[in-house]
């Protein structure tokens, strides 16, 4: 009830727990929250979920059994059955679904889907993009746009990218597929085949103009 739950945050509170708004703010009874954290309003904290000491979660956030380390920050998104690592920030606007693991200082920005996906240290997926069955490396950059194709319509199948590289936007790795350490990627590339380390992929698509083109209203 209502009450039941205003009283949970009063307790969280007494703890050292700051809690905005315990009035827009949901607590169930398995969650533990360390010291110093900070709830914002709007957020749902749901099933065995744990949250660390100065972690700040909110506002409009939905947990549910998941794990976030100490300092890491959560905003205005949903996270299901994931392990979010220290320092790490994730949102505005993203999806977690289950199954992720997060190491230290990473990021998953706005618009943002994973799951089943190993974030290595210090590696950032900053927006528009979806990251499925995947294992990144540490300090690996993704950029927007990128998608690892994982479904093949029967199987769903890995994306393997090491450490140090940059990914070009609006990528797209078929997937099974793996990269190695320190590879960058053109912007637009379609990675289909094995990269080695130290590597340099970019694939080129031919741009064909139509002059004096009329949209079929117009014609």
């Amino acid at each position: 009830s209502k009450t039941y739950n205003r009283r949970v945050c009063e307790r969280w509170m007494r703890d050292g727990v700051t809690i905005l708004d315990p009035e827009t703010t949901w607590i169930e009874d398995d969650v533990q929250i360390g010291r110093d954290a900070t709830i914002l309003p709007g957020s749902f904290l749901q099933g065995h979920t744990v949250v660390g000491e100065d972690a700040i979660v909110g506002p409009y956030t939905t947990l549910i059994d998941a794990t976030v380390d100490e300092g890491a920050v959560v905003e205005r998104s949903r996270v299901q059955e994931s392990h979010i690592g220290a320092r790490t920030n994730i949102g505005p606007w993203t999806y977690l679904r289950p199954g992720n693991e997060f190491g230290e200082d990473a990021k998953a920005g706005a618009f943002v889907e994973m799951k089943k996906a190993h974030i290595g240290n210090g590696t950032k997926v900053p927006h528009l993009s979806y990251v499925g069955d995947a294992q990144l490396g540490d300090h690996t950059n993704i950029g927007g746009g990128t998608i690892t194709a994982n479904y093949d319509g029967v199987h769903k199948n890995s994306t393997t990218i090491g450490s140090g590289c940059h990914v070009g936007a609006g990528n797209l790795f078929v997937a099974p597929v793996e990269v190695g350490d320190n590879v960058t990627t053109g912007a637009g590339s379609v990675v289909r085949h094995a990269v080695p380390s130290d590597t340099m992929v970019y694939s080129e698509n031919t741009q064909h103009n139509v002059e004096g083109w009329k949209p079929a209203w117009e014609r």
